[in-house]
């Protein structure tokens, strides 16, 4: 069994330090430097996943504070403070004018993720952005160069990245476990039947893992295929087989199903090196297979559920934890806006890839690209 490495290491508090629930004081993290958040979009994905990180690192002594948030809706944005607690804004930008913070979450609708973005960066603050990173890729980029000149940290939500099965993953290949990666396969099923807009809602995920481990892509090819839900106009496809070369000279095979069952497993990664290959099942159990006659080396959670944290256990602890140490000067941000930029990236030359019956090959140009996707698929943003 691999060794646990990551993070919180509530196995090494629970066992090694009678730490059962992992919450005795500790006093080095409690003397990090306070930081004070704000939320611009208190929706669902807030108040079920980053406020109640946020909440679970209060619990282990990291001192952050949300001070304030904005939700235009007004009964439920005093039921979310008197719920989660700070001030409620219904204007945003008024929240950012009157309240001190040192850095922002941006968790409002897709296509508003710019506009706040541009706002926060042009007040000087940090800023931590849910995927996708924009709807355009030309918005995309002028935020990253934004960010890069006022030299104000940029980050996306990619909290798979900081799952502890991912992470021991990359940290194995980055060791030379495999020799160098020579082919990834991935797989990610969204089998929600309100989900309209399969890659931007989940794939994107897979998206960006392909480019964790892998690097940079080079080229795209894909198929793809409305089968069962052809009335969803706004959407080419519900299923969709996706190839990628990559800088590197290695290869990849991703594919993603909006119709099939989303929790029985979800999600796979694979990744093939020299005899030796690795995988990660339905972001839970890692297994190494590095030998012909010894036994594969596995990873799986072993502790009870109820000791188990979503919010650590998907990635949005750490990704929080180190985008307050990247507001402290204390950390390099693991995935930062251009990682976000690129992985949307991939979404639109898959879509295009879809749309032309051709190989695309990357870098794509911003402006010409946005107006292809535009006639792929529509997200409302028609002028």
């Amino acid at each position: 069994m691999l060794e646990e490495t990551y993070g919180h290491s509530p196995l090494r508090k629970m066992f090694d330090q009678a730490d059962v629930y992992g919450v005795a004081y500790d006093e080095e993290r409690a003397a990090r430097r306070k930081v004070r958040l704000g939320i611009i979009g208190a929706g669902a994905v807030a108040v079920s996943k980053h406020w109640p990180a946020i909440k679970r690192l209060q619990t282990i002594w990291e001192p952050v504070e949300v001070v304030a948030f904005a939700r235009r809706d007004e009964r439920a944005g005093k039921a979310i403070a008197e719920v989660w607690g700070g001030r409620w804004y219904r204007d945003y930008a008024e929240m950012l004018d009157r309240e001190p913070l040192d850095g922002v979450l941006v968790l409002g609708p897709n296509d508003a993720h710019t506009e706040h973005t541009t706002a926060c960066i042009e007040k000087g603050l940090p800023v931590l952005v849910e995927k996708p990173f924009a709807l355009s890729l030309a918005d995309g980029q002028r935020v990253c160069r934004l960010a890069e000149q006022r030299r104000v940290p940029l980050m996306t939500v990619a909290n798979k990245r900081y799952s502890p099965p991912y992470r021991r993953a990359k940290r194995l290949l980055d060791e030379g476990a495999l020799g160098e990666p020579a082919m990834f396969a991935g797989k990610f099923n969204l089998g929600y039947e309100y989900v309209t807009h399969l890659l931007e809602a989940g794939t994107i995920h897979l998206f960006d893992l392909t480019r964790f481990f892998m690097g940079d892509v080079k080229t795209v090819h894909a198929v793809g295929v409305n089968k069962y839900r052809q009335d969803r106009t706004r959407y080419p496809f519900d299923h969709v087989m996706i190839s990628f070369e990559f800088v590197s000279g290695a290869v990849g095979q991703l594919f993603s199903s909006g119709a099939a069952l989303s929790l029985k497993p979800w999600e796979r990664v694979e990744i093939y090196g020299r005899n030796a290959w690795l995988a990660v099942e339905d972001q839970c159990e890692l297994v190494l297979y590095d030998s012909e006659s010894g036994p594969a080396k596995s990873w799986r959670p072993v502790v009870p559920n109820t000791l188990l944290f979503d919010e650590e256990f998907g990635g949005f602890m750490g990704l929080i934890e180190n985008f307050l140490q990247v507001i402290r000067g204390n950390e390099a941000p693991l995935v930062t806006g251009w990682d976000g930029y690129h992985a949307y990236e991939l979404d639109v030359s898959t879509l295009l890839a879809v749309k032309r019956g051709d190989t695309v090959t990357l870098p794509l140009d911003p402006v010409a690209a946005d107006a292809q996707r535009r006639e792929v698929v529509d997200y409302g943003d028609r002028k």
